[in-house]
């Protein structure tokens, strides 16, 4: 067995997580409180170094930014960050009932630029971009010496017809009827395979995590494998 304090340390924690596998517990509910609340102060800290320490405070007091780089040159002072440093600040007054009010006005501005933003990328990157790479190869892909390459055309035939098959099924104007309901459930068909290929990878991912920790306690731990 290992003589490491770190390695018994972290055994005994994955076998407090494996424990809610018989019921919930508080050994299970110590493991889950213990990484929320390192997380919780890994993320913050790691949130004022990154982002409020350059974004805020070097750029209102250059001089700053020599406690974390000696080195470094000094950046232009920029008053305007205390624009979004009161909103910021705003934001914490939510912990008091009588000024909570002053809060929406922070969350509203937070809220409304993000979804602004996101529209934006969202149509560029998950509509636009789904298009052109749908239809901008063609309907016949040739190799470099001009022949035609049958393995990718057949490929790309596949993505354009399953492609209108899934828009038919989404397409609630008309009654899918005949030929059109054909399409429309062999959409169906191709969307069930790819959310299965999907939660099939999940599993995939959770079961390997699984296998490391087995791996942990058996080899690193145990010393059995």
């Amino acid at each position: 067995m290992s003589t490491s304090f770190e390695v018994w340390i972290a055994a005994a924690l994955t076998l407090m997580v494996f424990s809610f596998l018989w019921r919930d517990n508080p050994f299970y509910k110590f493991a889950e409180h213990l990484f929320v609340g390192v997380s919780a102060g890994y993320w913050m800290v790691l949130g004022f170094w990154s982002t409020l320490w350059p974004n805020a405070v070097v750029k209102l007091v250059p001089e700053a930014a020599r406690v974390t780089e000696p080195a470094a040159a000094l950046p232009d002072r920029d008053p305007l960050v205390i624009i979004p440093l009161a909103l910021g600040l705003l934001m914490l007054l939510r912990l008091w009932p009588r000024a909570a009010w002053l809060a929406r006005w922070p969350t509203a501005f937070a809220v409304g630029t993000t979804l602004g933003y996101n529209l934006v990328r969202t149509v560029r990157s998950d509509f636009l971009a789904q298009i052109h790479a749908t239809v901008a190869p063609g309907l016949v892909i040739r190799t470099p010496a001009g022949a035609i390459d049958w393995i990718a055309t057949g490929n790309q035939g596949v993505i354009v017809a399953g492609t209108a098959c899934c828009l038919a099924y989404f397409t609630y104007t008309r009654t899918a009827r005949r030929a059109r309901g054909g399409v429309a459930r062999a959409g169906l068909l191709l969307l069930m395979v790819a959310f299965g290929a999907s939660f099939a990878y999940a599993v995939m991912s959770r079961v390997s995590l699984l296998i490391s920790r087995l791996q942990f306690l058996l080899g690193d731990w145990l010393g059995l494998a």
